[in-house]
């Protein structure tokens, strides 16, 4: 049908029709509604004056965002909340869904971390794939973001983020790499930024020569909105869809007309949006659901209470808010718990404060595009009362003001609660401003006046439990005089009950970090080069993100990647490795619940390798829920993709020679087992040339024994001064022409002009 409309139409495919809509040509090509949803589906309200819809949207489920979802490290859990999302979307007329965000957290400060999974690509690419494979089952399409190396928010419309070749390929793509290839998403969008000089979206390597060719993706890809800078260029480079219009579709066609830019990319692109629309839009008569008195509540992130507006129909909202608050509890983690003060016996005769305005108005997504409005609004100070026994006696009191403004009077009561309980819970966090699409934050540390707070509290003696919300990391600031440390991060509309079910005891959590927790922003790897400036942002760390950085460096940190505890206790033991032939190999372990209560434990996989990779990288992790007592053997597989590494001389994936570390642990600081390694490699053998140094003609396996002999009549037999040596081993082969080794220019050219005979 593409095919039989004039360019003109072709071209208007190519565009949206809206900021939420693609192009209807009747008869031939339905319109597509697209929405905002990485966790909730931003649809905005038809009767309202937000045509963005970030503040009035129409209500539906608002599930724990990325930052809070990847510390579940539940692939099935998450696409459990996919399959969800997808329900919603149709029930609004929703056919592609704009999430998930995949971008690595290179730095705490990314006012947009809350959006995406982890530090870790391996990490992202499985929760990745499998909230994809979630969203898409359900009919709906899903549309994997910001491609790439989007990983901060300051000038992010223009920035090039300058990052080489290997650490592209080993810490920015995977996670997109392994989304196209496992859950063949309907859609990737690109990023705003440049990449090395170029806009993403005119970026014809990134967007065609990798995405499509090299990985296969055969869906569309989309700008992000307001990312077109160049309208032909772009669609040059591969991208079918901008959005939203600009009003630019004559420049392709005049462009066809002129030659620069052929008629078959136009109708190529269109093709593909015409293809999307027809696989997702919405059967005809579908509309997005509003009925009377489906408003969510006003003011998101200020109820202070349980709000519980009517739903849209369409899905069964209490099952919705149910699998959200089983994500709350799947995905907090439990930081520290001295002496066993968590869990609270909701049956004793205790007295607790409760502290912290935040336990009362809920901090339980970040801003921007992302932002829902939910459908109800779980707070913990209502949940917790509802928990509590007949014995338990339960006070309140605000403690600070959440615009952060000091106020005397509350802190002060506060303390005075704080010193007549037996424990205080405090919720203490970052506020609603201090994570959002398109801010980076300045620092790590807690508002100044909690953390006055939490010293005060912490000064009287009282056992003190500590609550923690937020998007991404907070510095650990005044952490180390309490009992317990929580960290819901944003645990979405039904975080309250889930946190006040994980402080009494009804659940355990089970969550483990998906990023280090450093002592202090300045021990971040990228502290020296984030955000960049005069339109530059440099990727000096290269690999060594996150605990590739930490580990390697044996940086001190406040808690590592992975970590969690639990309400009981795990052993590990019997590792078994079995090689299964190709450098590959299956791995097995036994974990055991060794305490008194039913938990969860996430067993993590790493291989540590030698020379100038890093410590060790996850290549796997298996999460478990075991009795007292029981045990459960985890598996794992090893290919030569998990040995590999990006060689830049090559162009491509390369297996060294040599040896390596199995670990099976907790945290990426916690490995349990250990069994060596060795792999024979893949075979490669670089060429080497006139300019390769002695030393790499000498590790060359026809270069070496060649070079040898050549040098022999030289050297007679005779031993040369080991500094002479050493001093040779780093000059390529060319400048040894200059001594008195034998060696000219011509029979340099020989050596070379035999090596590549036998190595053709």
């Amino acid at each position: 049908m593409v095919r039989e409309l004039s360019l003109a139409e072709q071209a208007s495919l190519t565009s949206g029709a809206g900021m939420w809509e693609t192009v209807e040509v009747p008869g031939a090509v339905p319109a597509l509604t697209v929405s905002d949803g990485p966790h909730g589906i931003r649809r905005p309200d038809p009767d309202s004056d937000d045509a963005l819809g970030i503040s009035q949207s129409i209500p539906a489920t608002c599930f724990p965002p990325a930052v809070t979802l990847g510390c579940s490290w539940d692939p099935e859990l998450a696409r459990r909340v996919g399959a969800a999302l997808a329900v919603e979307a149709r029930a609004l007329g929703v056919g592609l869904i704009l999430g998930p965000g995949v971008n690595i957290k290179r730095s705490p400060l990314c006012g947009r971390n809350f959006e995406y999974f982890a530090e870790d690509p391996y990490h992202a690419g499985v929760l990745g794939a499998a909230l994809v494979t979630g969203i898409q089952s359900g009919g709906v399409g899903a549309c994997v973001k910001h491609f790439a190396a989007n990983n901060q928010e300051t000038d992010r419309l223009r920035v090039s983020a300058d990052v080489d070749e290997q650490t592209l390929r080993e810490i920015y793509l995977p996670a997109f790499e392994r989304i196209v290839r496992e859950a063949r998403p309907a859609a990737v969008m690109c990023s705003y930024n440049k990449l090395n000089g170029t806009y993403a979206s005119q970026h014809r390597w990134l967007l065609t020569e990798l995405l499509r060719d090299e990985w296969g993706f055969d869906g569309v890809v989309v700008s992000d909105w307001g990312a077109v800078n160049d309208r032909v260029a772009a669609l040059a480079a591969g991208l079918d869809l901008e959005m939203p219009p600009t009003g630019t579709d004559r420049q392709l066609v005049d462009a066809v007309d002129q030659g620069r830019l052929s008629a078959a990319a136009v109708a190529t692109a269109a093709g593909r949006v015409a293809a999307l629309a027809h696989r997702y839009a919405p059967a005809a008569g579908a509309a997005a659901a509003n009925p009377a008195g489906a408003a969510g509540p006003a003011g998101a992130g200020t109820a202070k209470a349980d709000a519980v507006p009517a739903g849209p129909s369409g899905w069964d909202v209490d099952a919705h808010h149910a699998l959200a608050a089983e994500v709350a509890r799947a995905s907090a983690v439990l930081l520290r718990n001295e002496d066993a003060v968590l869990p609270l016996d909701p049956a004793a005769a205790q007295r607790i404060a409760v502290l912290g305005e935040l336990a009362r108005t809920p901090r339980y997504q970040g801003g921007g595009s992302s932002h829902v409005t939910p459908t109800r609004l779980d707070a913990a100070w209502p949940a917790l009362r509802r928990l509590a026994g007949e014995r338990t006696e339960l006070t309140f009191a605000a403690g600070y003001r959440l615009d952060g403004t000091a106020d005397a009077e509350l802190a002060a009561a506060a303390v005075t609660a704080a010193a007549g309980a037996d424990v205080a819970v405090l919720f203490l966090g970052l506020p609603d401003a201090a994570e959002s699409e398109g801010v980076d934050r300045t620092t790590i540390d807690l508002p100044a006046d909690q953390l006055d707070l939490l010293r005060r509290v912490t000064g009287t003696g009282t056992r003190v439990v500590l609550v923690l919300a937020s998007g991404g990391v907070v510095a650990p600031d005044g952490w180390w005089d309490t009992s317990a440390i929580l960290a819901g991060f944003l645990p979405g509309q039904a975080g309250g009950t889930a946190l006040a079910e994980l402080l009494f005891g009804v659940h355990a959590p089970a969550g483990r970090l998906t990023e280090t927790i450093p002592l202090r922003l300045a021990d971040t790897p990228s502290y020296l080069h984030f955000p960049g400036r005069d339109g530059h942002v440099r990727y000096g760390e290269g690999r060594y993100v996150g605990y590739r950085w930490y580990d390697t460096v044996e940086r001190d940190v406040a808690f590592p990647f992975g970590h969690g505890l639990g309400y009981t206790t795990f052993e590990y033991r019997d590792l078994e490795v079995r090689p299964t032939g190709d450098d590959r190999w299956q791995v097995a372990a036994t974990v055991a619940n060794t305490g008194d209560r039913f938990g969860h434990e996430v067993a993590q996989l790493y291989l540590a390798f030698g020379g100038d990779r890093p410590r060790h990288e996850l290549r796997g992790f298996t999460k478990v829920g075991l009795a007292p007592g029981e045990s459960a053997r985890v598996r794992f597989e090893i290919g030569p993709r998990d040995l590999a590494e990006w060689s830049v001389p090559r162009g491509d994936w390369q297996v060294t020679a040599g040896g390596f570390t199995v670990e099976v642990g907790a945290s990426s600081r916690d490995i349990r087992l250990r069994a060596e390694l060795t792999t024979p490699g893949d075979g490669y053998v670089a060429p080497v040339g006139r300019m390769s140094t002695v030393t790499e003609w000498l590790a060359h396996p026809v270069g070496g024994p060649l070079l040898g002999a050549a040098l022999a009549p030289a050297l007679d037999g005779q031993p040369l001064d080991p500094a002479l040596v050493a001093l040779a081993r780093s000059l390529p082969l060319a400048k040894l022409a200059m001594f008195p080794l034998g060696l000219t220019p011509e029979k340099i050219a020989d050596l070379v002009s035999r090596v590549e005979r036998a190595t053709d």
